[in-house]
């Protein structure tokens, strides 16, 4: 079975679109070892604590500079034992030790189509209020493989949504989540968890 560690900094509407997915069979083989946030605040917390999934906030905020952060989380990674670790939305930049320690065994999902809106700044409304500014017709959500770089790892899915006329940031990111996030995000995990681990490879879908 696919032990995952979701790691996530706001609402969590992703992560409940995975606890969703593995309740209703559409994630197969697959459990949540854990949730990490960086916020205490994160409702996500509450969405993993009310489905009994272990749910730990580590924030840099509580710590005296990043090389004490990088420590606990990466501790508490340890400690969780993940097969596969999940960005969804979490605004924190990944220690480089990390990225090598768990390589090719990082997701992340990116509410755009790579390699459009990607990259250093481009998170959450700012994503969406790019699209619109330059007049995209098309937009929608990657999963892709977590590198050294931002938003530039191998991409396992993509999902087109269309640009509506009158959509605002806040109505398109709506649309984004409903039809690519809470779909793509889910697909990825259940072929990782379904793909022979001996192999150590993920495939690419589309």
């Amino acid at each position: 079975m696919l032990s995952i560690v979701v790691c996530v900094s706001g609402g969590g509407t992703n992560l409940q679109a995975i606890m969703d997915g593995i309740e209703n069979g559409t994630i197969r083989n697959t459990r949540i070892a854990g949730v990490i946030s960086n916020n205490a605040g994160a409702y996500a917390l509450v969405r993993a604590r009310e489905r009994n999934v272990p749910a730990f906030c580590i924030s840099p905020k509580s710590f005296a500079d990043r090389a004490d952060f990088n420590r606990a989380f990466m501790e508490k990674l340890e400690e969780l034992s993940p097969d596969l670790i999940v960005l969804a939305g979490f605004l924190v930049i990944l220690p480089s030790e990390m990225i090598r320690l768990y390589r090719d065994r990082i997701i992340n999902i990116h509410p755009s189509l790579i390699p459009s809106f990607c990259g250093t700044g481009y998170y959450g409304l700012r994503v969406h209020e790019e699209a619109l500014k330059r007049g995209v017709k098309i937009t929608g959500a990657t999963v892709h493989m977590v590198d050294e770089g931002t938003d530039t790892g191998t991409i396992l899915y993509q999902k087109a949504v269309e640009v509506l006329p009158g959509d605002t940031p806040k109505s398109l990111q709506k649309r984004v989540m409903e039809q690519a996030e809470w779909v793509i995000l889910p697909k990825a995990i259940d072929e990782i968890a379904m793909h022979d681990p001996a192999q150590n490879t993920v495939q690419k879908g589309s």
